[in-house]
Formats: structure tokens, sequence, C-alpha cells
């Protein structure tokens, strides 16, 4: 395995991995995974005994501290998986497989799948509305990559639909992605089938507080769901005003920036059925960014406890 960046013993050695990893997710002692009964657990130890087994005092049940996560029963080693997961967050733009793959020592497939699994335990849970009651949320849609079919989907007409950004279709064949981010704090981008009036008015009204600002570009799509908020105001791009004071959308172009070119330079080519993972991904980073007290070290950290109740599974084929 490459040095350098992964010079730390964890991602080396997979009891020091092991050790890592009991650190944080125990903090009160080991948590049985069957009963959840918290520091009441013995460590079985011998020669016949595999390293960091215990067994429950209240359920007798063995465990170990990768159960009920995404490391449970997975042949890839522990410190590998950590490796995997420090080059994911310490790349601002990404790291792609192959490259992962490298630095680790695993096949470009391994690395693949461990990047996706990596991506799922990033995921932002249900999360409390951006904004409070006097702060500020930029939102705006992007379109980004071709739409995947045998044939290119062609733009939906919009006769008897309603109206889209500009009162227009979008580019045609085009992956729309909508995001919001709070002023000095977090992002949530999703990808939607359509950017239209009603999808975007959900999305800013389940995620947003109503007391907070709104602050848009000139387009259709925020016109009524603004009227919801303390203040909607925003900027005409196509009259070349991208700022007005505090009104401005440059920290979602700033986001969308860094998104698109990880993309486009790192990843290359990404599945619709994919890109939300990717937008999770990006998501992670951008909302333990260094401006938000974040360095490398905080942000592998920050993203353990999301392997949480996401433990892996095999589709089973039933015998005919």
């Amino acid at each position: 395995m490459s040095k350098g960046l992964l010079s730390d013993p964890i991602f080396h050695d997979a009891d020091k991995a092991r050790q890592w990893l009991e650190a944080r997710l125990w903090k009160d002692g080991a948590v049985c995974p069957h009963c959840g009964v918290v520091g009441e657990a013995t460590l079985m130890k011998g020669k016949s005994h595999r390293p960091g087994l215990y067994q429950c005092n209240a359920c007798c049940e063995p465990f170990t501290v990768t159960v009920g996560t995404l490391y449970e029963r997975s042949k890839i080693p522990l410190n590998k998986w950590l490796a995997a997961t420090q080059l994911l967050m310490s790349s601002k733009k990404g790291m792609s497989a192959l490259q992962v793959g490298r630095m680790i020592g695993v096949s470009k497939k391994t690395a693949w799948f461990l990047c996706h699994r990596i991506r799922e335990s990033v995921k932002l849970a249900k999360a409390s509305p951006m904004g409070g009651t006097s702060g500020v949320v930029e939102a705006d849609e992007t379109y980004f990559g071709g739409v995947e079919s045998a044939k290119m989907r062609t733009a939906p007409t919009r006769k008897g639909l309603k109206y889209t950004k500009g009162g227009k279709g979008g580019p045609a064949n085009k992956r729309v992605i909508v995001a919001l981010v709070e002023r000095g704090g977090n992002v949530r981008s999703f990808h939607v089938p359509r950017a239209d009036a009603e999808t975007v008015a959900k999305i800013v009204n389940e995620n947003i507080h109503h007391e907070a600002k709104l602050y848009t570009d000139e387009s259709k799509l925020y016109h009524k769901v603004g009227q919801n908020f303390s203040e909607h105001s925003t900027v005409k791009h196509a009259a070349k005003e991208y700022a007005r004071g505090d009104v401005h959308t440059n920290t979602i172009e700033g986001y969308f920036s860094i998104f698109k070119r990880g993309m486009r330079g790192v990843y290359q080519h990404c599945e619709e059925k994919h890109l939300h993972r990717y937008l999770a991904e990006f998501d992670f980073r951008y909302n333990h960014r260094s401006a938000l007290g974040y360095e490398d070290a905080d942000r592998m950290s920050a993203s353990i406890p999301g392997i949480v109740g996401k433990r892996l599974t095999y589709r089973r084929i039933n015998a005919a």
C-alpha cells in the first residue's frame, strides 16, 4: 500500500484499524448489537478466538465492532476500508476507483465497490430545516450529464405541464440537480427527474425554515414558493447582475463548480442511477470543509458513524 497520505498504522494493520474503530464507535464501552447493552461485554481471549471478539454478558451473543455495520462479514481487510475512506474524505474533488485501487492495493472492481459503499454511508440523514429563524439559504438548479437510455429521450413537451426554468423545458436530455446551501453552513443536493415548479417547491418547503431568507436567481421556479419565507430576493443573471449587496447565489454556484470539476476531471463517467451517491459524497465533504473547522482527519472521523446500521447484504437467488 502506498504511504504518504496513508502513513498512519490504522491503514496498514487490521488490528490497529479495529482498535481505532472501537474507540470511535464505542466511546462508553462495547455496545452489543444484539440487545443494545453498553459496557457489559467480555473480550474473548485465546488463539481459538479471532481478535476483537466480545461476548455480551446480558444476552450471551458474540460480536465484534463490525457487526451491524457496513464492514460486517466483508472479506476486505478493515484497514483497507479505512484507507479508502481516508482517500475519499481528503480529496476535495474526489478520487477515481482506479487510483484508490492503486494506492491501497486492490483491484479496480474492489475499489469501485468500496467507494460506492462509502458514499452510501455518508448520505445525509433526515435533518432539521436549514436557515434557522434569520439565516440565508441560496437555492439553484443545474444540469449535468446526459440522460442514459437505449435512445436518448427528447425534451418533454411543455403542453399541459407546469412551467420550468425560464418558462422552457431546460437543457434537453440532461440530468437535473437541485441544491440548497446555507450561508456559512451546509449544502443539500437532490437529483430529480425534472426541474418544475412543483418538484422544486417540495424540496424547498421541506428543507428550509420558513423564517429564513431565500435567495435565488430570476428563475420562475421560485416565484410562488418564495412567498412562504420571510424574504425572497433574486438577482437577474440574464442582465449580468450577479450580486446586489448580500443578495447573490455565488455560494451555491461555487458548490456546483466543485461538483462539476470533480465529476468531469476525476470521475469522468457516472451512470444516472449512481448520481445520488456522488452527490452525497460531495455534500459530505462540503459540509465538513476546512472553513467549518474540519481537516482531513476530522472529516474521516466524522464519516465513521454513518457505517452503523448499513450492513451489506447480498441478493439470494431462489432455487427453481
